[in-house]
């Protein structure tokens, strides 16, 4: 029988009926990546060379292991395989580590290193966040293989040990690995769906920036019965200054912290994303943030202010005194379309000019990541939407930038490579926390998503190919 696309799509959702692509997963949650934790380390190279580079190297790719330049930090895997030069190159990034485990905090009968299926769910550390994500992506690229004898493009894939403690050494490993991961096109798989029922193309990310706003104004607390109301309060100044920053309702009242206008590709993009946190999330109040936007608007395409922590004396054992000292710890996620320079400046001019210069702004050391997002109108993003609507029947929900963190910027700054995202996990899955998993309905379609992304690489029918 002829190799058709249809048939590589038959391949995939057997692939996962038959239990052998659990297998592979149930053999990845096994080992214990747990980056946060430096004994672990020897289990980061484990995963990367016992399991990962074993498995492709069967199907033709030269695999090399990289220390990271950064103490601490987890190993780079480097996967490729060259067809001809004169085809697309696609990249392929996930991350093999993951958060803690956290044994004991999880449901009775469930274990993180053991992947264990209930009902429609696969239990396990690192399934949703990321084993599970890019062994799809694998596992796609080897069936079409299977089923065409070859690619049709170049493949490189870029597998990082490091992601959750904010990927130290990434950055450095682009820069100076520009050729090694040259390509002209980065799709990979992180974060979950906005719908469990939709898929959908993430075409960034947001930015994040975090700051502390410190008000110390002595020594030691002082008796509030005889010095309250003449000594200043650093908790009330504190926060007095942090209402100034929005209004009551969350509207961002710092003009250089907000995009002067929203691209109108981008605008038109959010008109169709719908976002459905799921059952057990809290009510979202419409009135909250900027007036006038839509929920997406506000969450993909608009700045948000976050206090993340406030704290002023002892909360765990108050004590009858005007306090010394005052700190609230504060973040900015932002889109594209505003320069994160400007934050703390502006910040410090409204500030001052509100009366609280005695209020202190200190960046947060590492907290920062910047915003990334490919042009919604790039061939390659017409590319894709074409071909996940031929696999499922239907177009794909368009998110111009995840919420969350993605190395995007990282990627598009030193690669010069558009990256275009597409999640097989969903808001409810637990990531970061005990129970997480996967959805059986969720891997099914992304196996025939990515089998149809890759297939389609093959053939004719995509943008040329970047000069060598």
């Amino acid at each position: 029988m002829a190799a058709s696309r249809s048939g590589a799509l038959a391949r995939a959702a057997e692939h996962l009926d038959s239990g052998d692509f659990m297998n592979d997963l149930g053999r990845r949650v096994a080992i214990p990546t747990e980056s946060q934790e430096p004994h672990r380390l020897p289990d980061l190279y484990r995963y990367v060379n016992d399991e990962i580079r074993p498995w492709l190297e069967p199907l033709g790719y030269e695999c090399e292991v990289f220390d990271n330049s950064v103490a601490g930090g987890g190993p780079f895997l480097v996967a490729r395989r060259i067809e001809d030069p004169a085809r697309p190159t696609l990249l392929t990034y996930g991350h093999g580590d993951v958060v803690r485990g956290l044994p004991e905090q999880w449901r009775d009968g469930l274990d993180p290193w053991v992947l264990t299926k209930k009902d429609d769910r696969y239990y396990g550390r690192g399934t949703a966040d990321n084993k599970a994500q890019h062994s799809i992506v694998m596992a796609a690229l080897k069936t079409v293989l299977q089923e065409r004898d070859h690619h049709g493009f170049n493949s490189k894939i870029f597998i990082e040990l490091s992601e959750e403690i904010g990927s130290p050494g990434l950055d450095e490993f682009c820069r100076d690995h520009k050729e090694l991961l040259a390509a002209d096109l980065l799709l990979a798989s992180d974060g979950p769906r906005m719908r469990p029922d939709r898929s959908d193309i993430k075409l960034g990310n947001r930015g994040a920036m975090s700051f502390d706003l410190i008000v110390d104004l002595r020594e030691g607390s002082r008796h509030s019965g005889h010095w309250g109301g003449v000594l200043e309060d650093p908790g009330v100044t504190l926060a007095q200054a942090i209402s100034t920053i929005t209004t009551p309702k969350g509207k961002i009242l710092i003009d250089d912290w907000l995009p002067e206008a929203m691209p109108p590709a981008v605008r038109q993009a959010l008109e169709s994303c719908e976002v459905d946190p799921g059952p057990d999330f809290p009510t979202i109040d419409p009135d909250w943030g900027e007036p006038g936007l839509t929920r997406p608007e506000k969450m993909f395409a608009w700045t948000s202010f976050i206090v993340l922590a406030f704290i002023t004396g002892r909360p765990e054992n108050p004590v009858n005194g005007v306090q010394p000292n005052a700190n609230a710890r504060c973040q900015i996620r932002f889109s594209a379309d505003v320069d994160p320079e400007k934050f703390l400046p502006a910040l410090r001019r409204h500030l001052d000019e509100r009366g609280f210069p005695q209020v202190e702004i200190r960046p947060a050391g590492h907290s920062y990541f910047p915003a990334s997002r490919t042009d919604p109108e790039n061939p390659w993003v017409k590319w894709a939407i074409d071909s996940i609507a031929e696999t499922e029947g239907r177009r794909p929900i368009i998110v111009p930038n995840s919420a969350g963190g993605l190395p995007s910027d990282i990627f598009a700054r030193n690669l010069g490579v558009p990256t275009l995202w597409v999640p097989h996990s969903y808001t409810g899955c637990c990531q970061h926390g005990p129970n997480e998993h996967v959805l059986h309905h969720i891997m099914r379609e992304g196996l025939q998503i990515m089998t149809g992304l890759f297939w389609d690489l093959g053939t004719e029918s995509t943008p040329p190919a970047r000069p060598s």
